[in-house]
């Protein structure tokens, strides 16, 4: 996926501020799964100051590689292509990380294999559950593979 200017512009603003069977979890728990991370500071060469780097808990990790289902909002950032890849928030866009309203953990970077139509409502998606700790210019977690489970209402 290419990297852009705005990803790597909002994830230095922030500086971090398989299984083939489907992880069973509803919406809740699984963004509160995620949610169970804490961070570090480490000195980045490249950026020349220390960085907070995400530190997975052993739920967190149990999960990486696996396929898991997961609620949330489509979040409309510019250079993301279309709507095969896109930044998915366990918050509707005026709540969302980037607004301000949540945490780094509350995102993850997608990758589906058809188009997803934007939204603002909420949608269910399924995908491998990939975790991030060393890549500033990326978001701690990533989903590909993703396929739309369930469309807005």
């Amino acid at each position: 996926m290419k990297k852009t200017m705005l990803v790597a512009s909002l994830a230095f603003c922030f500086l971090w501020a398989g299984s083939s069977n489907v992880i069973a979890q509803d919406n809740k728990s699984l963004w509160t799964t995620l949610a169970k991370v804490t961070f570090k500071k480490q000195y980045d060469e490249m950026l020349g100051f220390k960085v907070d780097v995400p530190i997975f808990s052993p739920e967190i990790k149990a999960l990486e590689g696996k396929s898991v289902e997961i609620k949330g909002y489509i979040i409309p950032v510019e250079g993301y292509r279309g709507q095969k890849e896109f930044v998915f928030s366990a918050f509707p866009y005026n709540m969302c990380f980037f607004c301000g309203g949540a945490g780094p953990e509350s995102v993850m970077e997608v990758v589906s294999k058809e188009p997803i139509k934007y939204t603002t409502e909420a949608i269910t998606i399924k995908g491998k559950l990939d975790l991030n700790a060393n890549d500033i210019n990326r978001l701690m977690y990533g989903l590909t593979d993703a396929e739309l489970v369930k469309s807005a209402k």
